[in-house]
C-alpha cells in the first residue's frame, strides 16, 4: 500500500493487519520506514515516480491500495503552488501505481478518490451513477481514477472508492477545532445544502471489503449530512454556542479549490454495503466524533 503513515493508512493497517493479512508498505523515507516499523509494517523504500522500484516492490503481492495524498492544511491550501505535490501523486504517481501494477503481475488495485467530485444536486440524492462536475481542482482525481480503470482488463480488476470528507484523527479535523475554539469560520457552503463525510476509521473496513468487491466505483461514508448541523457539531464540541461559515469573498478568492467543497452533495453509499456487506460504524455525524481530538488537545 502506499499513503500507508497518512489518516487513511493507519486506519488501513489495523483492518487489513485484524483480519490476518500481511501488510507491505511504500516508504518515502528513513522517517517513514521507523513509523511503519513501529506499528509493525515491513516497508520498502521507492517512490511513485519510480515506476522501475515500484514494479519491484509490488512483486509477490496479492494486491496494491493506492492511498497517497499530500493534503495542504487550512488556509495554507490559498497558497500558490499549494496544491502541487497533491495533483502531481493523482497525475503522476496514480499512473505510475497502476502501470507498475500490471507490469508487476498485480490482479487488483484499490485507488482512493473522493465524494466532492459530484456535481451540486441540491436536494437530490446522489449515487455513482450521478454527473461529476469537473474543474481544474478536480482534474487530477478524476485522472487518478481514469489511470485506475485504464489498468483494469480481463484479468485485472481495479474498485474506486470515493470516500466523503475525512474527520477523526486528522490534521484538517483539528484545525477546524482549533478554528471553531476562536469563534472563527469552519463552513463551506450554505447550511441547508448537504455533505458527505466519513469517520476515518471506517476507511480501514472500506479499504478491507475492496479487496473482494466487485470491480467498479463506489462511493464510501456516513450518512450525509446537512453543512449547517455539521458546523453546529464543532461549536459544540468545543464549548462554544455557534460557529459560522466563511464569507462569499473568501469562497470566490479560493476560486476552484474551495468551490467543489461547497457543493450540496447528498451522497448516497448503499452500492457499497449491498456489494460488500460494509457498513459504516460511525454511521451519522455528530459532536461525538470530535471529542477526542478535544480531549487530547486538552491534555497537550
Amino acid at each position: 500500500m502506499t499513503g500507508a503513515t497518512g489518516v487513511m493508512g493507519r486506519s488501513v493497517i489495523r483492518a487489513l493487519q485484524g483480519a490476518g493479512h500481511e501488510v507491505l508498505a511504500l516508504a518515502r523515507n528513513d522517517e517513514s520506514a521507523a513509523t511503519l516499523a513501529e506499528r509493525g509494517v515491513p516497508s520498502v523504500r521507492a517512490s511513485l515516480f519510480d515506476r522501475t522500484g515500484l514494479v519491484e516492490a509490488m512483486e509477490g503481492c496479492d494486491a496494491v491500495a493506492n492511498l497517497a495524498t499530500h493534503m495542504p492544511v487550512g488556509t495554507s491550501g490559498m497558497r500558490p503552488g499549494a496544491w502541487k505535490t497533491n495533483d502531481r501523486i493523482h497525475v503522476e504517481g496514480s499512473r505510475n501505481v497502476s502501470q507498475a501494477a500490471a507490469e508487476a503481475g498485480i490482479r487488483r488495485l484499490v485507488q482512493e478518490s473522493v465524494s466532492f467530485l459530484y456535481a451540486d444536486h441540491g436536494e437530490r440524492w446522489i449515487d455513482e451513477d450521478s454527473p461529476i462536475a469537473v474543474s481544474c481542482a478536480a482534474e487530477p482525481v478524476v485522472l487518478a481514477e481514469t489511470h485506475a480503470q485504464h489498468y483494469a482488463s480481463a484479468t485485472r480488476e481495479a474498485v474506486v472508492l470515493r470516500f466523503g470528507t475525512i474527520v477523526g484523527d486528522d490534521a484538517v479535523t483539528r484545525w477546524r477545532l482549533a478554528r471553531a475554539r476562536a469563534g472563527q469560520a469552519v463552513g463551506l457552503g450554505k447550511p441547508q445544502s448537504w455533505t458527505h463525510v466519513v469517520h476515518a476509521d471506517d476507511i480501514g473496513g472500506a479499504v478491507l471489503a475492496a479487496l473482494t468487491a466487485p470491480a467498479g466505483t463506489y462511493n464510501v461514508g456516513a450518512d450525509p449530512v446537512r453543512r449547517g448541523e455539521l458546523v453546529a457539531a464543532f461549536a459544540e464540541a468545543v464549548g462554544q454556542e455557534e460557529a459560522s461559515f466563511y464569507r462569499r469573498l473568501v469562497l470566490r478568492l479560493g476560486g476552484d479549490r474551495l468551490e467543489w467543497l461547497t457543493r450540496s452533495q447528498r451522497v448516497s453509499s448503499d452500492r457499497f454495503a449491498r456489494a460488500t456487506g460494509w457498513t459504516a460504524t460511525h454511521t451519522r455525524f455528530d459532536a461525538g466524533w470530535l471529542l477526542p481530538m478535544v480531549a487530547e488537545a486538552a491534555s497537550a
